[in-house]
């Protein structure tokens, strides 16, 4: 039997994945939020809670004690450079001092090269557990098939999908499989490895317009901008000015092919077939 412990868990990838591994059993699971009284449902059902905060490093130590593995996910702080790089390095540093033997992060796909603006955070913190000397196991997870539902609902309305990727490809993973693989490598020792979380198939906006209408049965005309006009159209439907640049450079990425790669990973790692984007959208009929 293993101590894990899942920071975050009061956010949805973290709630899933400390479900997952309760629904296992064999080992012990703590979950830990800045406010734990955020998890009691979690207690309810069997988890240790303890508090950590990212930015408070000697919380994080705290939390840490006794641990065996550690699943670190990425925080959301993108409002001020560098934060979130701080923010992880924080954890990695508490991970180290308090004994732990391995560490398991969420990444995103080629953080050496991406486009994407968060991408140093992710390539720095990796380069920080490497560094570290514990285990590690870190899952460079595709964007979420469920990332669709901030767009396309609005694009169905007016039958146009505004987007500067391109014919650029994304290997969308579902938000369910990203916490099985998440749980599944928290369960095990790691033996140090750097593995790509993809969904089954490489899909590009005309891929996924086409799979759209024919499950919903809706039109999509698919419309390619610059990131110039993108960030325009995002500005003009009120997405704060500085997450605009940001959301422009996913699709700067996804048109650049930084997203281009599918991997057996998943199945690897989990023993289980990745979901199809169908499957997604005959889950999720009713927000079209």
């Amino acid at each position: 039997m293993s101590t894990l412990l899942v920071t975050g868990a009061a956010g949805k990838l973290g709630r899933h994945v400390v479900n997952l591994l309760l629904e296992q059993g064999g080992n012990t699971v703590i979950a830990t939020s800045r406010d734990p009284s955020k998890l009691s449902d979690l207690a309810a059902r069997g988890a240790g809670t303890r508090r950590a905060d990212f930015d408070d490093p000697a919380s994080l130590e705290a939390a840490f004690a006794g641990v065996d593995r550690v699943l670190i996910i990425s925080t959301d702080a993108l409002g001020i450079p560098g934060k979130r790089l701080t923010q992880h390095t924080n954890a990695v540093d508490a991970a180290k001092a308090a004994g732990v033997k391995e560490v398991v992060y969420t990444s995103m796909p080629n953080p050496e090269t991406a486009a994407v603006l968060f991408a140093p955070d992710h390539l720095g913190t990796e380069n920080a557990i490497k560094a570290s000397g514990m285990g590690y196991t870190i899952l460079r997870n595709a964007w979420y098939q469920e990332n669709l539902l901030h767009s396309l609902p609005a694009a169905f309305a007016s039958g146009n999908w505004y987007t500067a990727s391109g014919d650029g490809a994304t290997p969308y993973i579902a938000h369910d499989d990203c916490a099985r693989a998440a749980a599944a490598a928290l369960s095990k020792p790691s033996g140090n490895k750097t593995l790509n979380i993809t969904g089954p198939e490489l899909l590009t906006p005309d891929d996924i317009a086409a799979i759209a209408h024919d499950m919903l049965g809706k039109p999509l005309n698919v419309v390619k901008v610059t990131d110039e006009q993108l960030a325009e159209g995002l500005k003009h439907a009120g997405l704060p000015d500085f997450l605009i640049p940001t959301f422009v450079s996913f699709d700067t990425a996804t048109r650049k092919g930084d997203f281009n790669l599918k991997s057996n990973d998943y199945e690897t790692l989990t023993g289980r077939k990745p979901t199809p984007i169908k499957a997604f959208f005959e889950a999720n009929k009713a927000a079209f």
